[in-house]
Formats: structure tokens, sequence, C-alpha cells
């Protein structure tokens, strides 16, 4: 299945994660407070909505709800490769939780040719277009292009890359602060039972073939961050947490994320009674309704 033809490659960059969220109104609760700046309400053309958490890096967290139900399921009929595989992941593991990648590309048709050449497509190119606004009601338009990979033998987790057409012309910039200090993805947290049966879906989707195998499992570097997929004993050494099902097939655990200062970022969490637990140097806090995901913040090495 994997394009095995030795050239030299750019890794691509993480864009964002996808959060299915039972409500938008739940999901802004949570991450407001947890310290996080959370945008306006945008909606798309086939029935979903988001509420965007935008970090320094340039990355950001999409928590996603459902606008119109029927929309999204006309859509998914359609062959809309999102929407359909939303419908899916939100039937067979609720409306909490973390359902998909999307890597940056600056060219998503050759991604969708590259992708059904390897074996890993899921389905058509999907081009929208949605309304943006800043923190200060401004609003502006952005258009998208989206390629998807997907492994047949993995039903909970999907990937696309995200080619950004066209730009909104408005200032993220006081949306791009937040209060617990948070200021990038420094690593996207997987597991499966044995990561490396999944080596070349992940490499095709980072578009880097060098993976480092470790212990307990394998981690593969994007140009701003990595993608580790750890076995169910790593995720619950390195993270305190246990898997949520026992079927084989990646899912998505958790988020690292970068902060200025621990320090500050534990007196924030203790002023506002948020539960967390330190482990190996940095302070996780556990998934929660709206919060779909473990976070684990680490300070500057």
């Amino acid at each position: 299945m994997a394009n095995l033809i030795n050239e030299p490659r750019m890794a691509r960059a993480i864009d964002h994660v996808v959060l299915p969220a039972e409500s938008l109104e739940a999901a802004r609760a949570r991450y407001s407070t947890l310290g996080f700046t959370v945008a306006p309400d945008g909606l798309h053309p086939f029935g979903t909505e988001n509420a965007c958490i935008y970090l320094p890096d340039g990355t950001f967290l999409e928590p996603l709800a459902i606008a119109q139900r029927e929309d999204c399921e006309a859509s998914a009929r359609k062959g809309n490769v999102f929407t359909a595989r939303d419908q899916a992941w939100r039937f067979r593991n609720g409306e909490n939780g973390f359902s998909a990648l999307a890597m940056a590309t600056g060219d998503a048709r050759r991604d969708h040719k590259t992708f059904r050449k390897a074996g890993f497509s899921a389905g058509k190119k999907l081009a929208f277009s949605r309304k943006v606004v800043d923190a200060k009601g401004r609003q502006g338009k952005a258009a998208f292009l989206l390629a998807f990979a997907a492994d047949l033998r993995s039903p909970d987790a999907f990937f696309f890359t995200c080619e950004k057409i066209r730009a909104p012309k408005i200032d993220r910039g006081m949306l791009q602060a937040h209060e617990n200090g948070v200021t990038g993805i420094l690593q996207v947290v997987m597991s499966e039972q044995n990561p490396t049966d999944f080596q070349y879906l992940l490499q095709e989707v980072v578009n880097n073939r060098n993976d480092e195998a470790h212990s307990f499992g394998l981690e593969i570097e994007a140009s701003n961050g990595s993608i580790d997929v750890m076995t169910p004993e790593g995720i619950e050494v390195h993270f305190g947490v246990r898997r949520a099902s026992a079927d084989r097939g990646l899912r998505f655990e958790g988020l690292i994320l970068s902060v200025r200062s621990v320090e500050a970022l534990e007196a924030y969490l203790g002023r506002h009674g948020i539960s967390y637990r330190e482990m190996h140097g940095r302070i996780i806090v556990d998934a929660a309704p709206g919060q779909g995901l473990f976070l684990a913040f680490q300070g500057p090495v």
C-alpha cells in the first residue's frame, strides 16, 4: 500500500486538530475555564459549526458541533468525507472527543493524488468557504481545499491536508493570546496496540518517511511538532491515561501544548479549581465534558 519511491520530502506542518463536541456552548465554557481565548462561532456550509482556539505558533484547536443535522447527513450522502467521517465518529464514540488531524499543505490536489497512489485516500477532495469573525467582530472570508487520508483498519481516526485558498483579512492577534500562557502544539498523541502497523499511513500524512521507534511505539516528526503513537501501556505510563477502547486501530488521545510558564499555569488552574496532575515534568488535565481529549502542558526546555 505504501508509496516507496525513494525521493526527498519536506515534512508537512501540523495545522489543526478536530475535536467533536456535543455543543459549542459546552466546548466554549470548558476551554474558557481552562484559560483559552475562544473565537466566535463559525458555520460551515455543510451543517457543522466550530469555535476555534488559535495558538501563537499558527496551529489551532477546532471544537466541532452539529449545527444542522439534516445538512450534515445530506452532504455525507453526496460524498462529503468530512461530514461522513464526523457522523461515523460520533456514532461510534459519542459527542465528545478527538477525531482528526489536519496537516498544512500548499497543494491539496497533489496530496489527493499521492494518497490515492499510496492506497490511503479516504474519498473526494472538499472545497468550501466560510465567514470568519475576529475578536472585534470584523468579518472576513476564508476558503479551503482538503484532501483526505485514512486506513480502513482504523475507523476512529482520519487525516486530511488543508490548503488555504483564501485567507481572511482579519486580525487574529487578540484571539491568539491565552490567559493560561499556551503558545502552541508540541505533540499529537495517539494510541494503538501495535503502532508500527500504521507507520506507512502516518508517513504519507506527515510526508516524512523517517519515523523513530521507541519502547512504547513510534514517533514521526512534522515540521512544527510530532505525532507519537503509543501502546495503551505507553499512554498510561507517560500521561496516566487509559485507552478508551480495546478495539484495534489508531485513536487520538491528547495533545502536548507548550506554555510560557508551568508555574503560572499551575497558579491559574488552582485559582479556577481545575484538577490536574504532574507527570514527567508536565501538567496534565484529563478529558472532561466539552474537552474530549487530555491536555498535557510543557514549559520551555
